[in-house]
């Protein structure tokens, strides 16, 4: 079944749910790309590795501990008689490695890259200080000041955006393409809630290009992943829409009334 919305689906930017669309989006623009590309292009999926303290909420055990269907029921303590201690609850610094996935278009034969595609997650829009948002930064710098060219796609609403020179024009999500040779000028497309995800001119050598139809990889991923059963789509999404566009979005999901 196809995504109700004609663009990206806000119940996707769920900071939950983003690792899984990240890296089937990233796969799926690869996909996308690849069958345009001139054949002396490859297109590589990479990935950074830094240490970060868990944001809340995002804690993810690697063991846990459930309670069996014979559990003592709340207010008992098996093996232990008398009162317990009450503790001070403090949080603590729990420092988690994250894996950042991102698509770099290479020559084939030299392996010398000519663009790079990042899709932006939550840790990379953090506010100043998160080590998540320094580290895109600086590898955003390392290419900036690089003769690669650099695509970002910030399918987010939440967030600091990514820094530029003059204030990005409004919109619910953007696609920034920095050609490395007309730097410090970017091609921004602005996109709304309502809109399809544009195609746009995607920068390889010198000044060829091809096109990235950002909405085909995005439908092709939703295929993949069938996220639209695993949506609950009861709950608001996170973060959540302004009253316009919630009623606009109910109005897309609810069935049609019948003749």
């Amino acid at each position: 079944m196809p995504s109700p919305f004609p663009g990206m689906d806000p119940w996707l930017e769920d900071p939950a749910r983003w690792p899984d669309v990240h890296t089937r989006l990233l796969v799926a623009v690869s996909d996308v790309l690849v069958p345009v590309l001139p054949e002396r292009y490859a297109v590589r999926i990479e990935e950074r590795v830094y240490v970060d303290d868990e944001p809340e909420g995002a804690f993810r055990a690697d063991v846990a501990v459930v309670a069996a269907p014979d559990a003592a029921p709340p207010g008992e303590v098996a093996g232990q008689a008398g009162a317990l201690a009450v503790p001070v609850v403090v949080p603590t610094v729990v420092d988690t490695t994250e894996r950042e996935r991102f698509l770099e278009v290479v020559l084939v034969g030299t392996d010398e890259v000519v663009t790079v595609v990042e899709l932006l997650s939550p840790s990379n829009q953090r506010g100043p200080g998160a080590e998540g948002r320094r580290q895109y930064l600086r590898k955003r710098g390392e290419v900036l000041r690089s003769a690669a060219h650099l695509v970002e796609l910030d399918l987010l609403r939440a967030g600091h955006r990514v820094p530029m020179r003059r204030p990005l024009p409004p919109a619910a999500y953007y696609v920034i393409v920095s050609h490395a040779a007309r730097r410090p000028r970017s091609d921004v497309y602005p996109v709304g809630l309502r809109d399809r995800l544009p195609a746009f001119a995607f920068p390889l050598q010198g000044d060829e290009v091809a096109v990235l139809d950002l909405q085909a990889a995005l439908d092709l991923a939703w295929d993949r992943a069938r996220w639209g059963p695993q949506l609950d789509r009861r709950r608001p999404p996170v973060p959540p829409l302004d009253p316009e566009a919630a009623a606009w979005a109910r109005g897309l999901l609810e069935p049609p009334p019948p003749p």
